[in-house]
């Protein structure tokens, strides 16, 4: 994935899952285009109020089980192929989340999301790398492969996901 240098500037590492589904491209695009879609498949999130939808500035809120709430501001729109959102605390530091769907066959596509995450960014490199990789790192790909997998579940079986279906997660759950 070619990402803008602004967002290669201001954050070092990604992290990405990716799986094939069992669904066009283009069902998977009206299904992550809808408003308020994550209550169907993120199995961490109570609850996904939309402010504004559709394309660039969309904005909606989602409501973990865990307390938190983060807002999410949609900063790029490709319709049939996915988009881009800054996520985060009203006010606070945002993280940069890059959504994507690649046809791979007829019925078969790739839905893949990454995450630029905002945590320990202000810290040196040479220091950085360690908590990435022992914490983060595992952490957010066990969050994004929960919401991959979610996502799946929802467009296989047409019925919404439960309360953390695949597993609890220490920040989320």
């Amino acid at each position: 994935m070619v990402y803008p240098n602004k967002i290669k500037s201001q954050f070092k590492w990604s992290i990405t899952f990716k799986k094939t589904i069992a669904a066009s491209a283009q069902d998977v695009w009206n299904i992550i285009s809808s408003p308020g879609n994550l209550e169907d498949f993120h199995p961490f999130c109570e609850s996904n109020p939309v402010e504004k939808w559709p394309g660039v500035g969309s904005r909606d809120t989602i409501h973990y089980y865990s307390g938190w709430v983060l807002q999410r501001e949609f900063t790029n729109w490709i319709d049939g192929v996915g988009y881009d959102l800054t996520i985060g605390r009203d006010g606070g530091r945002k993280s940069f989340v890059s959504w994507r769907i690649a046809q791979k066959q007829k019925d078969l596509s790739i839905l893949s999301i990454s995450i630029f995450p905002h945590i320990l960014q202000n810290i040196p490199l040479a220091v950085r790398w360690i908590p990435h990789i022992i914490y983060i790192h595992p952490s957010m790909k066990k969050y994004l492969e929960s919401v991959v997998n979610g996502f799946d579940w929802f467009i296989t079986t047409g019925k919404p996901v439960s309360k953390n279906q695949f597993g609890s997660h220490s920040w989320f759950s």
